[in-house]
């Protein structure tokens, strides 16, 4: 008979390959952090990165954005049209492909003790990569490439949508650098995109 004692007082097994290995260690430091976020309390801040957050979904704030731009012809147009473009691109690469392929389960809230006051409704999608991020991130790369001056405010607000997504509880570290990256992949996709169409010919 074994001894579930010893048995439970057994090492992991370690890792077959180096890459295993990084990635075993990669994981391990996600978790920490996503733990850290977890454990420290910020009740100023859970309110506002909660409503940011819900505010974020299926795009909402990049949108009405977009909207506003398109208003005046020229330069901000075609920016709203990278944008959006950049938008659906990142949306349809995580949430159809990344997503479905990693299948990466969402981050046990209430083992990590993620205070109920920051939380939104769990997505039932997988965790990796996140969505939110990628399409933040495509939304501000690509406006921002063709108006400068919107650089910084866009970008700071697609690192807030990111953070948000991990102090909800919703998503590990990992996630959402995976959907920042993703997001620039797509902003450039469309920005070579809106380039390449030639301007439409005067009447």
């Amino acid at each position: 008979m074994t001894d579930p004692h010893h048995d439970a007082a057994r090492p992991a097994p370690a890792p077959s390959s180096p890459t295993e290995a990084v990635l075993t260690d990669l994981r391990a430091l996600d978790g920490a952090v996503y733990a850290a976020v977890a454990g420290t309390p910020t009740p100023t801040l859970d309110s506002a990165l909660r409503r940011l957050s819900r505010a974020a979904d299926r795009s909402k704030i990049s949108l009405t954005v977009a909207a506003l731009l398109a208003l005046r012809p020229g330069r901000p147009r075609q920016a709203a049209v990278a944008g959006v473009g950049a938008v659906a691109l990142a949306s349809v690469a995580a949430n159809l492909v990344g997503k479905q392929l990693v299948r990466r389960p969402r981050p046990d809230r209430e083992l990590a003790r993620v205070a109920v006051g920051r939380q939104v409704p769990m997505p039932e999608s997988a965790s990796f990569p996140s969505g939110h991020t990628a399409s933040a991130t495509a939304f501000a790369t690509a406006v921002g490439v063709l108006l400068p001056p919107m650089a910084v405010p866009l970008g700071a607000l697609a690192a807030a949508v990111g953070y948000s997504r991990i102090h909800t509880g919703v998503h590990y570290p990992g996630d959402v650098a995976a959907g920042a990256l993703l997001g620039f992949a797509a902003a450039v996709a469309s920005l070579t995109a809106v380039r390449t169409v030639p301007p439409p010919l005067p009447d």
